[in-house]
């Protein structure tokens, strides 16, 4: 049987004034404490008490309102009397003396204001992607004299453009002059860029911090937004994915010059993700081009993926526009050759990595050196390393082994999908035995254990793991491995099947 929580003085405070006499909880706001609005606005948010809230607008006692927090069910009729009350305030040329409000927020966010003030009663949707407010530095950076700042989220799908988006965005165009409608993270999944366009023409771009288009766009369409990317000039983290390009044309120069002159304008990037982007198969070097003149801070997280050659990107790109370290960098399921990898290894912008991902990358044929100098490189601060599916096989494994054990801050190693066999994985558990915060370990199930028509056998795979488990017995260390076949036996499927791990623990002693 639960416990409910009883209410708290201020919420019956409120509670009575509105239950009482509607007129007289208005004429008491010039004389209530600060403390007692947000209780109050609650009970009236949710009591639906229209004439309160355009009252409560008038005299907000804080600089922010965190409104989206409170709309997890629809609330038009509320939401239209929030309006209503900022339509009274913004059209005072001298708001009045208790109003601070200079922020009202329809994002997700709030929780920690309304529980501050409000207790654990506080009807805010909970949500594990809720922005803190406290974290937010948009709400007082650049002070725009007496301009409202609107904070929402966007994510631009015809599907789902809803009436309160709509009209939300049509109640700012009519208010531009006194309204600035802010957005810090912009996710575009399925609209025409024309659309888009006049959706960002009511948005303060500037705000913007994220960037996340995923649609399948053409190469064209990709060269119409590029002029409304290169007005977000505050963009911190840009993702691109599934842009495509059929064939390659002479006239298609012109869209390729488009987009990527607008990084150009994008001083603050520091995050790029492109995935497949194969409109700029063999003219790589064209985008490096136009960001080696940005800012220094450019890029401390660079994810190529699908990309058929890295020796411009290496080249060029790493010395020429990489002024401060990478801490991650991510090359997967690429074509890289050995000059590639020497290229990498050499530059001085991978020196301070904490996590490289080189995951569908073939090092079949690579001389095993390479990845030794490699790893050699950032062995003082890489913390997590992802060698799946590069076709490793014994020597190679070997030759990185002195490298790896001297990674003493590494936290996570995973090499599924490699062939290898059960001697060169013993040795690879004694020779990592002595990092200290190596706590997650995947690895593929050895040679072995498989017929040779490429089958898991069961009972191989049962001798396998007694015989890892007497070696980590033997090394004494508290260890957890996770053994991985690809692909899953069960389905067939080319996944990984992640059997239950193996764990070893110290026996105390009695």
């Amino acid at each position: 049987m639960s416990v409910r929580t009883p209410p708290r003085l201020l919420e019956l405070a409120g509670a009575s004034l509105l239950r009482d006499n509607e007129a007289s909880a208005i004429a008491a706001l010039e004389y209530l404490p600060a403390e007692l609005f947000p209780s109050l606005f609650l009970e009236a948010f949710f009591g639906r008490h229209s004439e309160t809230l355009k009252a409560l607008l008038q005299a907000w006692p804080f600089v922010r309102l965190p409104l989206g927090g409170l709309m997890h069910m629809p609330q038009e009729e509320t939401f239209q009397a929030v309006l209503d009350g900022l339509d009274v305030l913004l059209a005072q040329k001298v708001h009045p003396r208790r109003c601070k409000l200079q922020v009202l927020d329809l994002r997700n966010t709030g929780r920690n204001f309304w529980s501050m003030w409000c207790g654990a009663r506080a009807r805010v949707c909970p949500s594990p992607c809720m922005v803190s407010a406290a974290e937010d530095s948009l709400e007082t950076e650049q002070p725009l004299a007496s301009s409202l700042k609107v904070f929402i989220e966007l994510c631009l799908n015809e599907r789902t453009m809803d009436g309160f988006l709509t009209y939300l965005l049509r109640w700012a165009e009519e208010r531009k002059d006194s309204i600035h409608l802010c957005c810090k993270k912009l996710k575009i999944v399925s609209m025409p860029v024309e659309n888009i366009g006049k959706v960002l023409s009511m948005v303060w771009l500037d705000c913007i911090r994220e960037v996340d288009v995923c649609c399948s766009w053409r190469l064209p369409t990709l060269a119409g937004f590029a002029p409304l990317l290169g007005r977000m000039t505050r963009v911190q983290s840009l993702l691109l994915s599934h842009v495509h390009v059929s064939a390659f044309e002479e006239e298609e120069q012109e869209h390729i010059v488009q987009f990527t002159s607008q990084f150009l304008r994008l001083h603050h990037l520091r995050v790029l993700y492109m995935e497949s982007p194969s409109f700029l198969e063999g003219r790589l070097d064209q985008m490096l081009r136009m960001t080696s003149a940005l800012d220094k801070s450019f890029v401390c997280y660079l994810e190529v993926t699908g990309y058929s050659s890295f020796q411009n990107l290496i080249a060029q790109f790493f010395p020429r526009c990489l002024m401060t370290p990478l801490d991650n960098l991510a090359i997967t399921n690429c074509l890289l050759t050995e000059l590639d990898l020497t290229y990498l290894s050499k530059c001085q912008n991978i020196s301070q990595l904490k996590a490289l991902d080189l995951s569908g990358v073939s090092l079949t044929n690579f001389s095993p050196e390479l990845l030794q100098v490699l790893l050699e490189k950032v062995a003082a601060t890489l913390r997590e390393l992802y060698l799946n599916k590069c076709g490793i096989m014994d020597p190679q494994l070997e030759s990185i082994l002195p490298a790896l054990s001297r990674c003493s801050q590494l936290s996570y190693f995973s090499v599924l999908g490699n062939p290898l066999s059960m001697a060169v994985m013993g040795k690879l558990l004694r020779r990592t035995a002595g990092l200290p915060r190596l706590s997650q370990e995947l690895y593929p199930v050895p040679q072995e254990s498989y017929s040779s028509h490429g089958v898991l056998h069961p009972g191989r795979l049962v001798q396998f793991r007694a015989d890892l488990l007497e070696i980590l017995r033997v090394l004494g260390r508290p260890r957890t491995i996770w053994i991985s076949a690809s692909p899953c036996p069960h389905c067939g499927d080319n996944t990984f099947y992640h059997a239950e791990p193996i764990v070893y623990r110290c026996s105390t002693p009695a």
